[in-house]
């Protein structure tokens, strides 16, 4: 019976005798992560042991696709039949203690190494198995290596550094893979040591720089659909651990309304990221998150306005490069809704 994680390439070779799993593990560099070593991630580990490269995905047998920060384009030598793709996909699902079936066909790992999987299989998925990893490159990063790629000029480096130092409350915003994750990081390793920080995240990838660092992480249903532990109640749990900074990863749901309830009441120096195209889109997002949470626009608008002192977009640019591309500031517009202006760091 063949090797269900082979990966068969279209251009014809001569075949290993150990088999094409063991043959790809020793093309990987021995400087590669344990996990891109894992026998289940042989088919992958080229790529994986590539520096950079940021995203994978396997579209069921329309094949592999890679993004090396320009967008994702197609590996041509890479193939997998349907069947193969979905073993593929359940064994990386195993590795982070999930099981993956038409039962639960879609799940969200995070595996040892710093890489996040998430597989769809069919129907969900109409074309086939899907599989997206995302690799974590910049380990605990820092405001200097920042600088260093591109992401701020001086004046906005010490601006950010203002804003951590006045312990303001941030929103740092941006579309998926902008960098959102990367700078808020950077900006909480500049806090003091002595603060004791706690972050609250659906799967944990804050990685900071700091001594005294909380961090908390959502649980799914099991298979009878209990045991679930959500943002929204590691919140509230947060909030009995006395932070001196709290910080929700992402807001995707009612958890804004009991962020904004926390910075609103004395909590300073906490943070969140929010999925938007734009600095402006902003305030149509947090109104959505808002509607979930049971807060009508107004009173959305005023939480905001009083808890977020500062909004920080990124954005990544078609030459790879991510961006602090707009700095805003969340106010009350004639209606009484929730507008982003434009701002100016603090003096």
């Amino acid at each position: 019976m063949p090797d269900p994680f082979v990966v068969r390439p279209r251009t014809p070779r001569a075949p290993d005798p150990r088999g094409a799993a063991a043959a790809t593990r020793e093309r990987a560099p021995r400087s590669a992560p344990a996990a891109a070593r894992h026998p289940a991630l042989a088919p992958l580990a080229p790529f994986l042991n590539d520096p950079e490269v940021t995203d994978l995905f396997v579209n069921g047998e329309s094949g592999l696709f890679i993004d090396r920060g320009a967008g994702a384009t197609r590996v041509p030598e890479w193939s997998a039949t349907e069947s193969e793709a979905r073993a593929l996909a359940v064994a990386l699902i195993a590795l982070g203690d999930r099981h993956l079936d038409d039962g639960a066909p879609a799940v969200d790992v995070k595996l040892p190494g710093g890489l996040r999987v998430h597989a769809v299989l069919p129907p969900v998925s109409a074309e086939g198995t899907a599989i997206s990893i995302r690799v974590a490159r910049l380990r605990r990063p820092d405001l200097d290596r920042l600088q260093r790629l591109g992401m701020f000029d001086d004046a906005a480096r010490h601006g950010l550094e203002r804003c951590v130092g006045r312990r303001e409350n941030l929103l740092v915003t941006g579309a998926a893979g902008a960098g959102k994750t990367t700078l808020l990081a950077a900006l909480l390793s500049c806090a003091e040591p002595l603060e004791r920080i706690v972050t609250v995240e659906d799967l944990a990838e804050l990685q900071l720089d700091h001594p005294h660092h909380v961090r908390l992480e959502a649980r799914q249903p099991n298979l009878e659909g209990a045991g679930a532990i959500t943002l929204a109640r590691l919140v509230r749990e947060a909030l009995r651990m006395r932070p001196d900074r709290l910080v929700v990863g992402e807001c995707r749901g009612e958890e804004v309304r009991d962020l904004l309830g926390a910075l609103n009441t004395g909590h300073d120096g906490g943070a969140g990221t929010l999925h938007a195209n734009s600095i402006a889109d902003a305030a149509t997002r947090l109104e959505a998150l808002g509607a979930l949470a049971g807060l009508d626009d107004a009173a959305l608008a005023r939480q905001v306005s009083s808890a977020i002192h500062r909004v920080l977009h990124v954005e990544r640019g078609s030459d790879g490069v991510r961006r602090l591309a707009g700095v805003g500031r969340p106010v009350l517009d004639g209606a009484g809704r929730l507008s982003i202006v434009e701002a100016s760091w603090p003096s």
